[in-house]
């Protein structure tokens, strides 16, 4: 209550619904009827509530006021913690899958346990997974690109050795890092060493 405040203040806190022009001329007209007191610091004008016109409260009525504060604060802590949980339980609750989407995936899962089903019928029946023509096509085509990649890297390895013969090992391996160029890891190798390719002659083509 002891607070100062000037015109623009007032008009502010009103949000704008009286000019502050209107604001100032109030104030001016509530300072001349003792209702607020002026006071001008410089050449600003800043208006208090007149402290005379304020009733005095007895000690007991501001020990009551404080005791009634303090049960309120300690309802409204209450009530915010019943608010939180009850946020927390509707958070909950719109997490949850409603009936219908609880219906869709459960349509969804029962699809995908029979898809897998019938993926599972021909191994449980003992059908062979692909016929004996497949079967020879992807022979052929492993052993035809096989030998493709088996020419193409002696072809690179023969180029290679011609273009980097007078370079030093150094030199050579610092150029191919600087094309790009990959050579076989440990792992095409270990391939090299597998059934699959030690029973194909050195074109890919099945040893006789």
């Amino acid at each position: 209550m002891n607070r100062p405040f000037g015109a623009v203040d007032v008009a502010a806190n009103l949000k704008g619904a009286v000019p502050k022009t209107a604001t100032q001329k109030i104030l001016l007209a509530l300072a001349e009827k003792k209702e607020v007191v002026q006071k001008a610091y410089g050449k600003t004008t800043f208006f208090v509530a007149n402290q005379a016109n304020l009733d005095e409260l007895p000690a007991e009525r501001l020990a009551a006021l404080e005791v009634e504060i303090k049960a309120m604060d300690e309802e409204n802590a209450v009530l915010a913690a019943e608010v939180k949980a009850a946020s927390s339980e509707l958070a909950k609750l719109k997490s949850t899958p409603t009936n219908d989407e609880l219906a869709t995936q459960i349509q969804d899962v029962a699809q995908a346990v029979d898809k897998t089903h019938n993926h599972l019928a021909p191994l449980r029946s003992g059908a062979p997974l692909i016929s004996a023509a497949e079967t020879a096509q992807l022979d052929a085509d492993w052993e035809n690109w096989r030998g493709e990649w088996l020419r193409r890297r002696n072809v690179f390895k023969t180029f290679w050795d011609m273009a980097t013969d007078a370079l030093p090992r150094q030199d050579a391996n610092s150029l191919a890092e600087d094309l790009g160029i990959e050579y076989d890891t440990a792992e095409h190798a270990l391939l090299e060493r597998n059934a699959l390719c030690t029973s194909l002659g050195a074109k890919g083509k099945p040893k006789k």
